[in-house]
């Protein structure tokens, strides 16, 4: 089949088997597992696994779509075209599965990749803790080899979604007396076990998407040591660069035939006014348009850098990027959405429209998002190190 006939292929295909449901809205990671735990999504998934769709360009053997890299980009596009989400969602697809496929032994992708693709599986990280955060290599938690089995004991923090995981990718000290970089390994760990306590933290938004992890312990089988032992920190920078890269990884869908959507713009018209269909007040239009185009120029650079990626097979230390602005341009949306709705952008409780609440709600939210997964200031000194090539 040529590029023409699968671009039709997939366009039939999503028209057909998408529930309107898992259309035309955004996700939060931390209302995914709301949307995902309904009958339409789980329909969605099963259409969509069956077909290999939850993984587009992984392995046939894995549960991928084994599609090349151009079918990839058509099919990114044509879910943006369609406005459809992705049929499953987390860090088994973003994160460990990347790794796994780059790291992992003939076993562990076997055992491990066919239930990231199904959704049978959902994953967690076990990276911060107390004290350890954008210091991670300064972490504590301790694991002991014995037999057969590695003995965990220790404390993980901001692990996102634990409580509804089944499996956690963690980072461990295996040698004490190793500088801090080294003697930390890469373990795979089974959350359905009584050694494992999670407890969500509630936020200021009113939501509890991360949770404190306790191991007291807890068991990890040998076999699921990813890496070599005392060598985890280059596994777990790579799944970073993995996470960071986001779209421009995969191809970098953006809609050709539908103009996209602009839900900034909509607020600003809504609640500003409009003439002959342009924001009314000048000075919030240019403010929109800039946040617009900054968006669209990530998008586009995440594009490039999966071209140039083409040549290693890997992301690198320049997804800091992707991070960096990303986590900004989320922040400061947020903030220019509750602005435009002046006094009903504050709002908490009451008579207000639900998009009303849901806004003061996302805007507390996103305040946090230049901070977790590796601070803005973090992204910074990456990208002047390792990209420009600055002195320390």
């Amino acid at each position: 089949m040529n590029l023409d006939e699968f671009r039709k292929t997939t366009r039939d295909w999503l028209d057909e088997n998408c529930p309107a449901s898992m259309r035309d809205r955004a996700v939060h990671f931390e209302d995914a597992y709301d949307v995902y735990n309904t009958d339409d999504a789980r329909l969605w998934l099963e259409r969509a696994a069956e077909r290999g769709w939850t993984a587009p360009q992984w392995p046939k053997e894995y549960g991928g779509g084994g599609l090349s890299r151009e079918e990839g980009k058509i099919f990114a596009e044509e879910m943006a075209d369609t406005r459809a989400l992705p049929p499953s969602a987390g860090m088994g697809l973003s994160m460990i599965g990347p790794t796994l496929l780059e790291f992992g032994t003939d076993a562990q992708k076997q055992h491990h990749l066919p239930k990231i693709t199904s959704g049978e599986v959902q994953w967690c990280q076990g990276y911060s803790e107390p004290g350890s955060g954008s210091d991670l290599a300064s972490l504590k938690t301790k694991a002991v080899l014995d037999g057969d089995h590695f003995v965990i004991n220790g404390q993980k923090i901001w692990t996102s979604g634990a409580e509804h995981a089944d499996w956690m990718f963690v980072l461990v000290r295996t040698d004490p007396a190793a500088p801090k970089h080294e003697g930390i390994s890469f373990l795979l760990l089974d959350m359905h076990q009584p050694a494992i306590t999670t407890k969500p933290i509630e936020l200021i938004s009113g939501s509890s998407p991360f949770c404190e992890t306790f191991f007291d312990d807890a068991l990890a089988k040998k076999e699921d040591l990813i890496g070599e032992l005392n060598k985890g920190w280059t596994v777990a920078k790579r799944l970073l660069q993995y996470e960071r890269s986001g779209p421009g990884d995969s191809g970098g869908g953006i809609r050709k035939s539908k103009p996209p959507l602009n839900p900034i713009a909509k607020i600003a018209k809504d609640y500003l006014g409009e003439i002959d269909g342009r924001i009314a007040d000048p000075v919030v239009r240019d403010e929109v348009l800039r946040h617009t185009m900054m968006e669209r120029s990530l998008q586009l650079t995440a594009r490039r850098v999966g071209e140039e990626n083409k040549s290693t097979g890997a992301p690198g230390a320049a997804t800091s990027i992707f991070k960096y602005l990303g986590s900004t341009l989320t922040k400061n949306g947020s903030q220019l959405k509750s602005t435009l709705r002046g006094t009903r952008g504050l709002a908490w409780d009451g008579p207000f429209e639900k998009d009303e609440l849901e806004a003061t709600h996302g805007w507390l939210r996103d305040r946090a998002v230049t901070i977790y997964g590796g601070t803005n200031e973090v992204q910074l000194n990456i990208l002047a190190q390792r990209v420009l090539g600055l002195p320390d």
